[in-house]
């Protein structure tokens, strides 16, 4: 039982959370490429990034495993994000801290529903039953390489404040 709830449901739960972090941070670094800030999809994203970073902690383990210094990472990256976007108001350098905290989140969650796939999916577990295959560091290297590329295009289009239409006109 974790919390009042069999480890299933709670384990359910969590993996419904963490997709939708997932999720939402694509859309928030979709927006992000087209120089959006997308209130409503941000707030959704680092809340559910925070709440599925915390349920880790949840589950029973007798030493510090992997996932949980993941989640840590995560959630510093998070606090800054949350800085940079709501304290600085996206003003100067916390525009770019922003996008860089925000990608590198998304980043996190991508990587361990990777790991998890490794893990969980019979056809990938089979290609990968250590994660210390060749086909697991193909995975997760096309993985970083993809936001990489994905965090430098955000960081270049969302650095631009697009002005009012009225000024823009003048």
């Amino acid at each position: 039982m974790i919390l009042g709830m069999s480890t299933e449901t709670f384990t359910l739960i969590h993996v419904v959370i963490s997709l939708a972090a997932l999720v939402s941070g694509l859309v928030v670094m979709y927006g992000l490429l087209g120089g959006k800030k997308l209130d409503g999809w941000t707030m959704t994203f680092l809340s559910t990034m925070i709440l599925t970073d915390l349920t880790g902690y949840f589950f029973p383990t007798a030493h510090l495993l992997p996932s949980q210094i993941v989640g840590a990472v995560s959630l510093l990256v998070l606090a800054v994000a949350i800085v940079a976007r709501y304290r600085f108001h996206l003003a100067g350098a916390a525009r770019s801290t922003y996008v860089i905290s925000a990608v590198i989140a998304v980043y996190l969650d991508a990587f361990v529903a990777v790991v998890q796939a490794f893990l969980k999916v019979p056809s990938l577990h089979a290609l990968a039953p250590t994660q210390s295959e060749p086909p697991f560091a193909i995975a997760q290297g096309l993985l970083l390489l993809l936001f990489v590329g994905l965090g430098i295009a955000a960081a270049k289009k969302f650095r631009i404040v697009p002005l009012p239409i009225a000024a823009a006109s003048r």
